[in-house]
């Protein structure tokens, strides 16, 4: 069954010294299935990297090579959101866009979400969107 990933889940796979059990859970399930992400997802995962390379935590090659990996992964991303809801979601649940985005996107899917911010487990814990762990 496909499922929603979020950039703070797979931030983790590709980031040193880095490590959670939902992100390993939701790395196992690219071996079976694929996952779906909104299209905001690929600017926030260059984010993630840019800004961890400032920090000086990974090099800019580092990036280079996660993003390579990254777009070999089994991960899909959905063009067409459903803009109204992923506003209505946010002001419920009082997310950013961003996260509703994703929110919206498995609900709409009805999948599962793999997520580690709190305000998105929330509202998915709200909406009964139902989580990977």
């Amino acid at each position: 069954m496909p499922f929603v990933v979020d950039a703070s889940v797979a931030a983790i796979w590709l980031l040193p010294d880095e490590g959670n059990p939902v992100a390993d859970v939701a790395y196992q399930r690219l071996l079976t299935d694929t996952a779906l992400v909104p299209s905001i997802w690929w600017y926030e995962m260059r984010n993630i990297f840019i800004s961890n390379e400032r920090c000086r935590r990974i090099s800019s090659e580092h990036t280079v090579r996660a993003l390579t990996l990254l777009s070999g992964l089994p991960i899909k991303v959905s063009a067409i959101p459903d803009s109204d809801n992923i506003m209505a979601l946010a002001r419920k649940n009082r997310l950013t866009i961003y996260d509703a985005a994703y929110l919206e996107l498995a609900q709409r899917e009805i999948i599962p979400l793999a997520t580690l911010d709190d305000a998105l487990i929330s509202a998915a814990a709200s909406e009964g969107v139902v989580l990977i762990r």
